[in-house]
């Protein structure tokens, strides 16, 4: 193949060596190129910063599949006790065996999650390779661009650690040719490179970007923290969250501060906010055939059927968990949530009642978080009103009664042009997704402290995320959206813990379950388990209850020491075949 032709700002060459583990070259040949350069005018800064962009576009994965970005929907979510895959059993059905913990290494979903975020870190490469030839870039620009490419290097190097774990190789700048690839091994801990890169991001990029999506220092600042808690290095990890939170500001230079609505960090108008550290870049009706830039991942993930006003029609994935729903039950003196997720006495639901039948919503007290994350019957949608139960539901037996929220536009976004139709007819909008928020930099930090034994200073920062849990303004956002500002809500109460937590077991168990409302159905639950150490304990228990109302999690067992990791796709392993016959890329625990 000549590599003096470039296609989407990067060579056909390199965007083969990203993928060269998980496909064949035919499959690069057969994509449509849109635009070519030859290779010199792309040697220059204009060039470079294409390419950039294009590396940023690898965060939403690729076209024709919706499981290589990083929304995390399925490994995060799905994997953990979040959500159901929903729809029916049959459409999507690579999905079912990870939700049952029943993965394979030929499983395709695997292999694609691997795939895209190898496309990125081969994007970020080739940013970097390219930038040492151009002369046409200030100082400061070269730092800036250098800043980025390594800041996306190490959040898609982040994304395959988080999913593969010791599977998940470290992939250089200087790895071009095939045997390039060939001689990467999965042996050695990536942490170090990944930490570098984000430190290396946090001392050269800006504090502000002249562009919403582009990264800035203090999200650099903010991914490093988190890598350090994933390692459990919490003193160093607490003096660089302490300082984002003290200092921090968005790309715009807005200083850090959550959003007094919670729901506002869902919604087209207020999605680059003084809440938002890093989010995924969505756009519609700007050109793009297919509304190809927008919200491509989740396009499945919207409620089913049904006929009139409604937001979506298909295809019913990502149902939100009966587990999921009861974890919002709150104490009816105190306001604190309840942790009682398995109650068989819960949150009531519609699960045996067509949306014809009568139905009466819980009348218990309720965090409102709840109803900005899931829609369920009798409760105000958006502005779609009341969500009808079964008549938006394609299979209740496969995924419960459920419907996801957080990605769903509302009417007043489609009237508006936020939203419409993709590729085969699919929802699209213009919801970025949030990768981080501050409420996630808040309970980090509370982590860090309750980890160095500062108790009052972990309650105080716990207290910070649920005050604006049980804000007047977060209620009113259920039913205060758009045009229909009317419709039915819920009994809600939220309260603040009023004295300091009395152990580091207690305050964990506090962050642990704050992180689970706060974060639901973003993509985070599975990672958290896992670092906690509780993936098997937590997930073997919902299983159990789940079953209650989907049948299939009978089946379902999480075997502790493998399921807290994906295997390494059996093509990828193969690819690094030697010609001694031996491979250079091992299997993950378990799955030999």
């Amino acid at each position: 193949m000549k590599k003096n032709k470039f296609y989407l700002g990067i060579t056909l060459g390199s965007l083969f060596m990203a993928g060269i583990m998980t496909a064949c070259k035919e499959e690069f040949l057969e994509l449509d190129p849109i635009g070519a350069y030859s290779e010199s005018s792309l040697t220059n800064k204009k060039g470079v910063e294409g390419m950039l962009i294009a590396t940023y576009a690898a965060l939403d994965g690729r076209p024709e599949t919706q499981a290589t970005g990083s929304t995390n929907w399925i490994m995060g979510s799905v994997a953990a006790d979040d959500a159901n895959k929903g729809s029916e059993a049959a459409d999507f059905n690579t999905i079912n065996p990870i939700e049952l913990y029943q993965q394979t290494p030929s499983n395709v979903v695997i292999n694609d999650k691997w795939r895209g975020a190898v496309d990125g870190i081969g994007m970020a490469n080739q940013v970097l390779r390219t930038l040492k030839l151009i002369t046409d870039a200030s100082a400061a620009d070269a730092a800036r661009i250098e800043g980025e490419a390594r800041f996306l290097r190490a959040f898609f190097h982040m994304e395959g650690k988080k999913v593969f774990d010791k599977g998940f190789p470290w992939i250089p700048e200087t790895a071009v040719t095939n045997e390039d690839y060939k001689a990467i091994t999965n042996q050695a801990d990536i942490w170090p490179q990944i930490e570098a890169d984000f430190r290396f991001a946090m001392e050269n990029l800006p504090p502000t970007q002249a562009d919403r999506g582009r990264a800035n220092k203090w999200a650099a600042a903010a991914f490093l923290g988190k890598a350090l808690i994933y390692q459990k290095k919490y003193a160093e990890a607490l003096t660089i969250l302490k300082d984002v939170m003290a200092n921090g500001t968005n790309a715009q230079g807005t200083k850090y501060a959550l959003n007094p609505n919670y729901g506002a960090n869902f919604r087209v108008a207020t999605k680059n906010s003084a809440e938002t550290v890093f989010v995924i870049q969505y756009a519609i009706n700007d050109g793009a055939g297919n509304n190809s830039n927008a919200n491509y991942e989740q396009n499945l993930n919207f409620p089913h059927g049904g006929s009139g006003d409604r937001p979506g029609g298909c295809c019913g994935f990502f149902q939100p968990s009966q587990a999921l729903v009861n974890s919002y039950m709150t104490d009816a003196a105190t306001g604190l949530p309840r942790r009682t997720p398995y109650a068989t006495n819960g949150v009531t639901s519609d699960y045996q009642r067509t949306s014809s039948q009568p139905f009466t919503p819980y009348a218990g007290t309720l965090d409102p978080r709840l109803d900005h994350t899931v829609g369920r019957r009798g409760i105000q949608y958006l502005d779609w009103g009341a969500h009808p139960g079964r008549n938006w539901i394609r299979d209740i037996n496969n995924g419960g009664p459920y419907s996801p929220k957080k990605n769903v536009h509302s009417r007043a976004e489609l009237t508006g042009g936020s939203a419409g139709t993709g590729s085969w007819g699919q929802p699209a909008n213009a919801l970025s997704f949030p990768v981080m928020r501050y409420a996630d930099v808040i309970l980090l930090t509370a982590e860090a402290e309750a980890q160095a034994g500062s108790l009052s200073n972990a309650t105080d920062l716990v207290n910070i995320v649920r005050e604006r849990a049980g804000s007047q303004e977060t209620i009113e956002g259920i039913y205060m959206v758009g045009s229909n500002t009317e419709g039915p809500v819920a009994n809600y109460k939220v309260g603040l813990y009023t004295t300091p937590f009395a152990s580091k077991d207690a305050a964990m168990t506090a962050i642990m379950e704050e992180r689970r409302l706060e974060l639901a159905m973003e993509g985070h639950r599975k990672f958290d388990l896992v670092r906690w150490g509780i993936a098997a304990q937590t997930l073997n228990a919902y299983a159990s209850f789940e079953k209650t109302y989907v049948p299939k999690f009978t089946n379902a067992q999480f075997s502790a020491n493998q399921d807290e990791f994906m295997p390494v796709p059996e093509l990828v392993i193969n690819t690094s075949r030697l010609s001694s016959g031996q491979f250079n890329l091992k299997q993950n625990e378990g799955y030999q």
